[in-house]
């Protein structure tokens, strides 16, 4: 490792771009699915090593200099690790769309690696040669990432938290502090390395001594885990009954091929399905969710859709259904405004009498931002709709079922928001309705349902995900997985959710011990610096 130190803090141009590269490939590592920690171990130090040997320019030209290239390369790295897997969309149109692929990942990896290089140079400004200086660097690591999930309308993909969720127990901790909170903790600790190596005057105990803290407060995580899964109780709700099907639409990729009768003989089949000889088919079920883009067609284009859902539905069922709709202005008809991404509630009479329109859409995906230049240059947004869509109210995800508790209901990577879900207050369960076959075959769907598990964590609310080709599964408030149905299978899962605990820390305080904790961070570091440029040289 002091061999490793010192290339790192002597390593100077393409040669320490290149090993930062390879680092922050490595601590990707440490995201959902892979959570192999120990890489994030080896991967942080290096940064750290490679900022002590970084070149001090003057004034603030020092923002984009050797400390900003330094963090960019390692951002560069982790997120062309993490972000890989969307990738797999551009394999749905083929052509010339595959041929722009790589460039399309790589530059969604390093406009994501800017937040990384400026947490970097604003670090390397403070710098100094004790602990503070990890403690500062995680801290403005945490800020950057904290801003990259609320800036631009945000992207909290792969927070550096999520590689300390990697079991039931690892995950309890975001009860307490959020993803946030641990995404402060997972550099810190991950950095202690930097503290050991290369040797110095201090004897082996004193510098091995952070280190061995790390470790134990993971143990203490871990410890923390084990006894809140074991002391709460969570029980099912008995005034819901739910059947999720996962329908395997593959239809949504272009709406021009679908055949509206052919999808929805499929969906009343699943929907009816008897799984063994004792099964009621619907007649015990208050609840049936479609999952997102389960109908990829307008439902008025085939007005026998709702009369053949309506004969299916018993009369104390509900269905919740994935659907696009068209804005409505009363007293004026059907609007010309882009569509929504929406879910609609279907009772045994045919009616829709309840809706909620995806607020928080997809930038490329659902929406084309800048789309005049993007435009001319025949860039389109993956989801179809040549005009893209429409965002529905930004707060009102709760959605008011008749005769049964409210879900919040959250669209596709809507769930992927900590502490920004809108009204957890009121709501009773979470609802995520998503659609990652547009990612089959890779890290995407099993990355996604796991920042989904997580806001179960946060909020102490049992989830329930209907996914079109999979994740399809509920959790207890607890974040466990209670059911499940298997990725690539065309099935039903009935189940019910989980009473809501009576509140966590996380939900009663949201991110302000972490925002607390990166301020603290940043101001040590400046104290830190300005204290050892005032001591006298030896």
């Amino acid at each position: 490792m002091t061999w490793l130190a010192e290339t790192a803090m002597l390593s100077h141009g393409w040669r320490r771009f290149l090993l930062l590269l390879v680092a922050g490939a490595l601590a990707g590592l440490s995201a959902p699915p892979f959570f192999i920690l120990p890489a994030l171990f080896l991967a942080m130090p290096i940064w750290v090593w490679a900022l002590d040997g970084a070149e001090r320019l003057g004034g603030w030209r020092r923002l984009f200099g050797p400390a900003f290239s330094i963090g960019f390369a390692f951002g560069l790295g982790y997120f062309l690790v993490v972000f890989h897997w969307l990738g797999a969309a551009f394999f749905v149109d083929g052509g010339w769309v595959l041929a722009a692929m790589p460039l399309a990942i790589f530059a969604l990896s390093a406009l994501i690696a800017l937040f990384w290089g400026l947490a970097s140079a604003l670090a390397h400004l403070s710098w100094s040669h004790g602990w503070v200086r990890i403690l500062t660097l995680s801290a403005w690591l945490a800020a950057a990432e904290f801003a990259r999930g609320h800036l631009f309308t945000g992207f909290p993909f792969d927070l550096l938290g999520y590689s300390l969720t990697g079991t039931d127990e690892l995950m309890q901790l975001a009860s307490v502090i959020g993803v946030y909170g641990l995404t402060f903790l997972a550099p810190l600790l991950a950095m202690t390395p930097a503290l050991v190596w290369p040797a110095d005057n201090r004897g082996w105990s004193q510098r091995l001594a952070p280190l061995f803290l790390a470790l134990l407060v993971i143990a203490g995580q871990l410890a923390y885990g084990w006894n809140r899964l074991g002391g709460t109780v969570s029980t099912e709700r008995q005034d819901m009954a739910l059947r999720l099907v996962q329908p395997l639409v593959y239809e949504h990729a272009d709406f021009g091929n679908v055949d509206p009768v052919a999808l929805i003989d499929r969906l009343l089949m699943l929907s009816d399905m008897r799984m063994n000889p004792n099964d009621q088919g619907l007649s015990d079920i208050t609840h049936l969710v479609w999952p997102e883009s389960s109908l990829p067609f307008f439902l008025e284009t085939y007005p026998e859709a709702l009369a053949r859902i309506a004969r299916l539905l018993p009369e104390q069922t509900t269905l919740l259904a994935g659907v696009p709709r068209r804005p409505f202005e009363p007293g004026a008809g059907t609007s010309d405004a882009p569509p929504y991404n929406s879910v609609v509630a279907i009772d045994t009479n045919g009616e829709v009498v309840a809706s909620y329109d995806k607020s928080h859409l997809v930038p490329f995906g659902e929406y084309l931002p800048f789309a005049d230049v993007f435009g001319r240059l025949g860039i389109k947004q993956f989801v179809p709709g040549a005009d893209g869509w429409s965002g529905g109210d930004v707060r009102r995800r709760l959605m008011s079922l008749p005769n049964a508790p409210a879900p919040l209901v959250l669209v596709c990577y809507e769930v992927i928001f900590s502490g920004d879900l809108g009204e957890v207050a009121a709501a009773q369960f979470l609802l995520n309705l998503t659609n990652d076959a547009w990612f089959d075959g890779s890290i995407g769907p099993a990355q996604h349902a796991h920042h989904a598990r997580l806001r179960a964590v946060e909020e102490g609310m049992s989830l329930v995900r209907a996914a079109n080709t999979g994740l399809t599964f509920a959790t207890d408030p607890l974040g466990r997985v209670t059911a499940e149905l298997a990725p690539g299978e065309m099935a039903v899962l009935d189940l019910r959710p989980h009473e809501r605990l009576n509140g966590t820390v996380f939900q009663s305080v949201r991110h302000w011990p972490f925002l607390i904790a990166v301020v603290a961070g940043i101001v040590a570091g400046f104290l830190a610096a300005r204290r050892t440029r005032r001591m006298p040289p030896q």
